[in-house]
């Protein structure tokens, strides 16, 4: 195998296998993300002890009623927010209507507000479901809001273990909170 930069690559030309049409993305960095013992306890639920926080220090932007919106602490690109239920909940399913809703409401916000203060050309919208699913933080549902720009990817997460997030969370979150309709 080669190793480049102490990353091993590996080359499928000697496996036993019928080529297909995908493309592989091997990261066993990520693999830190679904092992066992990467769960918080409940006692220490990030996104139950945000709102009892002062929204500068949880990094929460908006505050509804029955949901609210804070940056990802460990964020894909500048502007990854979060929109989680206040109530422990683990998964779609179990939101109440009103949850629901609220959560929805909030995406479509924070997608308007995105566009205007960070002039994203795109999104990822997404939710995992339980561990297994690769969400993690399973015991809290949270829909991520990426905003993406043409060209935001690069080599450095792949080569060198390394995202590039071009902008402080602090700032982030100030600017998207200011440009949050009242």
């Amino acid at each position: 195998m080669p190793d480049i930069d102490g990353v091993q690559a590996e080359s499928s030309h000697n496996f036993a296998a019928v080529p297909d049409a995908f493309q592989r993305l091997w990261t066993p960095h990520r693999l830190v993300y679904i092992q066992d013992g990467q769960q918080p306890a409940e006692d220490d639920c990030p996104f139950c002890i945000a709102p009892n926080k002062d929204d500068e220090t949880a990094l929460i932007v908006a505050r509804g009623e029955h949901a609210f919106v804070l940056l990802n602490l460990f964020p894909y690109n500048s502007g990854h927010l979060l929109v989680c239920p206040y109530r422990h909940v683990a998964t779609y399913d179990q939101a109440s209507p009103e949850e629901v809703a609220e959560i929805g409401t909030l995406t479509q916000t924070a997608m308007q507000v995105l566009r205007q203060s960070a002039q994203c050309d795109g999104f990822n919208i997404g939710m995992n479901q339980g561990r297994i699913a690769g969400a993690g933080i399973a015991a809290h549902l949270h829909q991520h809001i990426v905003p993406r720009w043409a060209l935001d990817s690069n080599f450095f997460p792949i080569i060198a273990g390394t995202k590039a997030v071009p902008r402080l969370l602090g700032e982030v979150r100030d600017e998207i909170a200011a440009a949050w309709p009242s």
